[in-house]
């Protein structure tokens, strides 16, 4: 188009300087120039009808694109549904790797082949492990330590060594025997993603992650997750080890750092070796603490979430109160009776009254005791009668010691993660609230 607009105007040129020594050609050659100036007010108007017509094309395609990934966005809301199972299903170890000293990574593929549901970026898998010499399969849940994949989901364990000065303490069961015992090629089962600690990437809000040892295992899955969304949302990692031969994923974390201006890295070594350097493999000498993100945050209104040893969680926890940070606004997760030592609330009248003591029944057992409040959870009160009630992360998240309720009723004295169906309960995070009888 342009091409024939600019031959137009040479010839136009060219006749113009043919006639303009001879007047009596003019009036004629002056009726041409306003037939072939009409002519080229009917290009540009093709033109313009051209350029309108390709931008309507554009639009129409952005429409159309637009609708695909509503499309898309509606089946993935929905997939995810029918993908998730119930019960167990067998993954295979497609890969273990070593991160440091005593903590490993196992990639786990489905053995059907067939595509795994997303999962919320902090949330945990719960495994069924049949440990040789044991009775009856071990269950326990473990952090998922990736960001959602379709092929794999990756958990990684740390081997848990006796306390120092035990004596003839022994290691972790179910972390030696994946540390020790499970290879590439075995099959586990293992039961859906769950739980309710995570990072919401659809409310994205600047983020702190505060983790000790091997607790970084749920924050490297909200900031992996963070990275993939391409969301800028500012996130803070604080991460405490003891020293460079405990420093989990060092490499991957120091690469995001230099990568992602919105992360703010932060390591500290409680007992650095002479060959940890300062700046280079860390940046705190000591512990995280309160005091530490009070030097740096730039205020407390941030969401805190906190994963790790039981004194660390329970001094950031008290720390972060303290400071003003709402209690809605402090997520931890929690393996283990130890994990986080809340206030428990005081004894009620019927648990302390005498002589209406509550009573708990043990209907297989057919034996009954007076509740005892220092039991603090049901499971407890159990085992501390010799009554066997099955168990695994004993924080009310992975429903092993789901029992039936057949007469009484129950309070909780934490959120669970798992579900208890109509007419049972979480033996692990639960107390008598009237007298009861379980099936137990």
């Amino acid at each position: 188009m342009q091409t024939l607009i600019l031959a137009n105007l040479v010839l136009l040129g060219d006749a113009w300087s043919a006639v303009a020594g001879n007047p009596g050609l003019l009036a004629g050659w002056a009726l041409l120039g306003i037939m072939a100036l009409y002519g080229l007010t009917l290009l540009w108007g093709a033109f313009r009808r051209v350029c309108f017509e390709r931008g309507q094309q554009a639009l129409a395609r952005e429409r159309l694109r637009q609708e695909i990934q509503a499309a898309q966005r509606r089946f993935q809301e929905a997939d995810p549904v029918k993908l998730i199972w119930n019960g167990w299903r067998k993954f295979e170890v497609a890969r273990k790797v070593l991160e440091c000293e005593g903590v490993a990574s196992f990639y786990l593929a489905p053995h059907d082949k067939r595509p795994l549901p997303p999962f919320k970026p902090g949330q945990y898998i719960t495994f069924q492990n049949n440990i040789p010499g044991q009775s009856k399969p071990v269950i326990r849940c473990y952090s998922l330590s990736d960001s959602p994949r379709t092929d794999y989901y990756r958990v990684t364990i740390k081997k848990t060594l006796p306390p120092p000065g035990a004596g003839d303490g022994k290691p972790g069961l179910v972390s030696s025997y994946f540390y020790d015992t499970v290879r590439e090629g075995d099959i586990l089962d293992v039961k859906a993603p769950g739980g309710h600690f995570f990072l919401d990437l659809a409310e994205p809000r600047p983020a702190v992650l505060i983790s000790g040892g091997v607790g970084i295992t749920p924050m490297m899955s909200m900031l992996h997750a963070i990275i993939d969304s391409g969301a800028k949302t500012q996130v803070w990692l604080f991460f405490g080890v003891r020293g460079g031969a405990d420093h989990i994923f060092k490499e991957d974390l120091q690469q995001a750092a230099a990568q992602h201006e919105n992360l703010r890295l932060h390591v500290c070594y409680s007992r650095p070796a002479k060959s940890d350097v300062m700046g280079r493999d860390y940046h705190h000498n000591g512990r995280v603490s309160v005091d530490l993100l009070k030097q740096l945050l730039p205020s407390n209104n941030y969401d805190y979430f906190l994963c790790g040893p039981g004194p660390l969680m329970n001094s950031m926890t008290a720390g972060l109160t303290a400071w003003g940070v709402p209690e809605n606004d402090i997520h931890y997760e929690a393996f283990g009776p130890a994990t986080v030592q809340t206030t428990a609330p005081p004894p009620t009248a019927a648990e302390t009254a005498l002589p209406c003591k509550l009573k708990v029944t043990f209907s297989r057992q057919g034996r009954t005791f007076d509740w005892t409040p220092a039991a603090s959870s049901l499971l407890n009160f159990a085992e501390a009668n010799g009554v066997k009630i099955d168990a695994g992360c004993r924080a009310g998240n992975c429903g092993t010691c789901l029992v039936a309720i057949k007469s009484g009723s129950v309070d909780y004295l934490a959120p669970a993660g798992a579900s208890a169906e109509q007419g049972s309960c979480l033996a692990c995070i639960c107390k008598p609230k009237t007298d009861l009888v379980i099936d137990a």
